[in-house]
């Protein structure tokens, strides 16, 4: 099978853990790119810090990001698909948050805001610059230009579990998921990587046994399942890689590079 559309997620995939691509995983990205297969970034990150991955490959084409919350064309910065959230429903959320003392920020397509930038602690910085972003300070609901597509909380990943067991037992009409080890994520209903995916997929006149996706956290799950191949890290949870057609390497063994060149390079 000739995959014409190729998904890889950035942190815990494409990245090893010094947030970095290999120089190997690079050049097999270009070389698939060059037998004219289409490579998309599929993230939680927004556009803003996803897109220099890809000019730093050379690529151009979309995004994946927040999720799927939104698609952006690469060139151009433009949002060509987007799951907006209504601001009303994240007031308990945010209530929730400030009594508790956890960390949020809240996400249109290309910005980020939080409750003061200038009361961020230096891990909750240090958390920002390893994600090369910089939030900006949120301004009323009525002040927003763009719809809000993502609410992320952040803490330790113990904070982190008993808060989505907590958060479960609410009752609210969104997607929470884990995005990462500190982060649980709330989006639009509709919001997934694998749903965005396949919208990308229709746009492009891609069938879904031509994509090939590769992830390694439960927000990858929807795009392994959906994608004609989905192949999860090796450093994935079980239940990701349950999720999956096949296991490749982990992200600081080149795992992407490794899948490549077995499906699109052989």
């Amino acid at each position: 099978m000739k995959y014409k559309l190729i998904a890889l997620d950035v942190d815990g995939t494409l990245l090893n853990d010094d947030h970095e691509i290999s120089k190997q995983t690079m050049e097999t990205v270009k070389a698939v790119s060059d037998t004219g297969a289409e490579i998309i970034l599929c993230t939680g990150r927004g556009p803003q810090n996803t897109i220099p991955f890809m000019e730093q490959m050379g690529l151009s084409g979309y995004v994946i990001s927040h999720n799927g919350a939104a698609t952006a064309k690469v060139d151009t910065r433009e949002i060509v698909h987007q799951f907006p959230m209504d601001p009303m429903s994240l007031t308990p959320f945010m209530e929730y948050c400030r009594d508790k003392g956890i960390h949020f920020d809240v996400n249109t397509p290309l910005e980020m805001f939080v409750d003061s930038v200038e009361g961020l602690d230096e891990v909750i910085r240090g958390m920002y610059e390893n994600y090369l972003t910089l939030p900006s300070n949120l301004p009323e609901w009525t002040e927003f230009k763009d719809p809000i597509v993502k609410f992320t909380m952040f803490a330790e990943s113990d904070v982190i579990d008993e808060l989505y067991k907590e958060l479960s037992n609410w009752t609210f009409d969104l997607t929470m998921l884990r995005s990462g080890d500190y982060f649980i994520d709330l989006m639009n209903k509709e919001a997934s990587k694998g749903n965005a995916l396949k919208q990308l997929a229709m746009k492009r006149g891609i069938k879904q046994e031509e994509i090939l996706s590769i992830g390694n956290y439960y927000n990858d799950i929807t795009m392994l399942e959906y994608a004609g191949k989905g192949i999860a890290m090796d450093n994935s949870p079980v239940k990701v890689k349950a999720a999956a057609d096949e296991i490749t390497l982990s992200n600081n063994d080149d795992g992407v590079h490794a899948a490549l060149l077995k499906y699109c390079l052989s």
